[in-house]
């Protein structure tokens, strides 16, 4: 234990728990301060004071991404199997496992935080930014789905009052909207009335209405303005992603990309998956923090920034669209998620139109109506009903596999005559989870690597600005990695190190470790490698995707021959070498031109539902005839999941082309 004769804020009395003062250090020199009481978990500190410490495993020291070096004070921190002695002499501690005893400061590595980096506003001269959404608007209207929505802006003229015609002016307004649209009735909130009066005089009874028109021929009115003010129609599109967030603002009416944004899911300091997140939930005032997590400390803000760089008021967007996991929805919602994960799975809902911004405190206009891609199971959700969507599977006859490759792997097989979906608990491996070094597609993650065989030395991309120093590995990067070990010869099919070299480590305990970046190589404290553990939990993730590929298809009397064409997305880093991917056994080995990487297909598809009222009919009714398989239910799933867990696969008949370089 380091201890530096810390001094508490008062004297300890009789039934008064002294208070001491807990900083976090960051590289940055942002230093943050907060008071904790004797006794009370360091973990749980950073969670109240907002400081981003990584925790996949909820904290209960599983998983040992929560390392903090403690520069100044005193912990009560046991020695854990994550921490060697070197390094706890060296004054490294888990989070999760200290208890606060005096005044203490403690260092979070950039690693550590990675998973609530900085915000990130997308430049959207950038074609690479739209280039999908574009893609998505063309391939749904060369479908023949009508890029149109229910919103638009009515011009309407009224009689001026006078002693003569003394109708009220919400009586005035719904008489000349109905006449000039034939409308059966019209709706005025609360927050319409309220501006009238002053609207109808300065402009003469001449008004801009924005206005919706249901199917019934109902109109709902959200706001009104002078007849010369200039008017845009704001649309929200979100993917809320178990791991990150990402959001689009648009024209309703032209379809034209506002702003862009992505940040870490705020809820990820309560675990990395969902199951860690609804166990909190169900804690006292678990589900307040959990929907505040998502809602006041990652979508707000992601409104803010994009209405801020573009110059656009929160209160001009009226329609959001929401494409999450089915846990996501109901954590959003502030609605019970225990029903999800317990036996038999039922969820409060699959879909729903009943959400407005009011309800659930987003800063949009407080009518908005929040339009949610309907969930398939408590396991496939709305984000795989949207990718679905724009990976076009309903429209051609040839038989494609839509993957999604995220915290959850879920999968859809078909073409236009019929769809299976299915869910596979890969982990958060994909999105850096489970990785002593791993961390989301963000600055300063390695995503692209390769080894050379000789000097056995990695030269890689990093995200970020020229020059950017490395701090962990996303996704892709892991893959890339991973397979390049196995290419090279320095892991075996068990994911064991083989071969001896100055990058190649082994602790006391024997474990190996591959260094990618030394410490004065790297933009971390410490260095940057990946262990035999971090390789071991990747190729069970991998292992669980191709499992589910080949127990899906087995279901229904498919080969993976059979597949025509394979459609990945999943924001995982600029895109996935698929090679590398079926090197690994992740991916079926078939030509590799039958891989089409198609990004964050989840945000687009919540882009085109929130577009074209055909497609947002299209996206409920694909979730009402796809089939769901439970993978749990088929007895063969597990042993074909235990025969994955080998790079590539226990039969290399399956992979003829993964070998490794003599």
């Amino acid at each position: 234990m380091l201890s530096y004769g810390a001094a508490p804020i008062y004297k300890k009395e009789k039934g008064r728990v002294p208070m001491f003062k807990v900083t976090f250090k960051f590289g940055s020199g942002e230093d943050v301060t907060t008071f904790a009481q004797e006794g009370e978990n360091l973990l749980d500190v950073a969670r109240k004071t907002n400081v981003a410490i990584d925790a996949p495993c909820g904290g209960n020291a599983s998983c040992g991404k929560c390392k903090v070096k403690l520069v100044d004070g005193e912990l009560d921190s046991p020695k854990t199997r994550h921490i060697s002695d070197e390094e706890y002499g060296n004054g490294w501690r888990l989070a999760c496992v200290s208890k606060i005893m005096g005044d203490v400061a403690v260092e979070v590595p950039d690693i550590a935080s990675a998973y609530r980096s900085r915000m990130k506003v997308a430049d959207l001269s950038s074609k690479e930014e739209i280039a999908i959404f574009e893609n998505a608007k063309n391939d749904l209207e060369a479908a023949g789905l009508a890029l149109t929505n229910s919103m638009e802006i009515l011009e309407i003229s009224m009689e001026v009052p006078s002693l003569d015609d003394t109708m009220p002016d919400n009586e005035r307004l719904v008489r000349a909207i109905k006449k000039q649209t034939g409308a059966t009735s019209v709706r005025l909130p609360y927050q319409v009335l309220t501006k009238m009066a002053r609207v109808f005089r300065d402009s003469h009874f001449e008004v801009r209405c924005v206005a919706r028109t249901s199917s019934a021929g109902d109109i709902f009115v959200y706001d009104v303005y002078p007849k010369d003010a200039e008017v845009v129609i704001g649309g929200l599109a979100i993917d809320i992603g178990t791991t990150t967030v990402s959001a689009l603002l648009i024209n309703m009416l032209t379809g034209e990309i506002i702003g862009k944004a992505s940040a870490g899911n705020g809820q990820i300091r309560y675990g990395a998956d969902v199951i860690n997140r609804i166990i909190e939930s169900m804690k006292p005032g678990g589900s307040k923090k959990l929907q505040e997590a998502i809602i006041e400390e990652t979508i707000n803000p992601l409104i803010e920034q994009m209405c801020r760089a573009s110059g656009f008021l929160p209160e001009h967007i009226y329609r959001m669209a929401v494409a999450a996991n089915t846990t996501m929805n109901h954590l959003m919602a502030g609605m019970e998620g225990d029903p999800i994960r317990m036996e038999p799975y039922i969820p409060t809902f699959y879909k729903t139109n009943s959400l407005f911004a009011s309800d659930i405190g987003i800063h949009i206009n407080r009518d908005a109506h929040i339009i949610i891609a309907p969930n398939i199971g408590s396991y496939v959700g709305g984000d795989i009903t949207a990718g679905t969507l724009v990976s076009m599977l309903w429209n051609r006859p040839e038989f494609s596999l839509f993957i999604d490759l995220g915290t959850n792997g879920e999968l859809v097989f078909g073409n236009s005559d019929f769809m299976m979906s299915c869910a596979c608990s890969a982990g958060p491996a994909f999105e850096g989870g489970d990785i002593s070094c791993g961390m989301r597609a963000t600055d300063g993650a390695i995503e692209a690597c390769t080894i050379d065989k000789k000097t056995m030395d990695p030269s890689y991309s990093v995200i970020g600005k020229e020059g950017e120093k490395p701090i962990g590995l996303c996704g892709s990067g892991i893959i890339d990695v991973i397979a390049e070990l196995f290419r090279t010869g320095i892991i075996n099919p068990k994911g064991k190190f083989v071969r001896e070299g100055k990058r190649v480590r082994h602790d006391e305990y024997g474990m190996g470790s591959y260094v990618l970046a030394f410490e004065e190589e790297a933009g971390s404290v410490k260095d940057v490698e990946i262990n035999e553990v971090d390789i071991d939990n990747f190729i069970r993730a991998k292992g669980a995707i191709f499992s589910a590929i080949r127990t899906m298809l087995a279901s229904i009397d498919f080969e993976v021959e059979m597949i025509d064409d394979v459609y990945v997305a999943g924001g995982i880093g600029s895109g996935i070498n698929m090679e590398n991917a079926v090197r690994i056994g992740m991916f079926p080995d078939i030509p590799i031109e039958k891989f089409h990487y198609i990004g964050n297909s989840s945000l687009a598809g919540a882009y085109t539902m929130l577009l074209s009222r055909d497609a947002e009919r299209k996206c409920y009714d694909l979730a009402s005839n796809m089939t769901y398989l439970e993978l749990s239910t088929v007895p063969s799933y597990m042993d074909e999941f235990v025969a994955c867990c080998f790079i590539p696969h226990t039969d290399t008949s399956l992979f003829p082309s993964s070998v490794q370089e003599s």
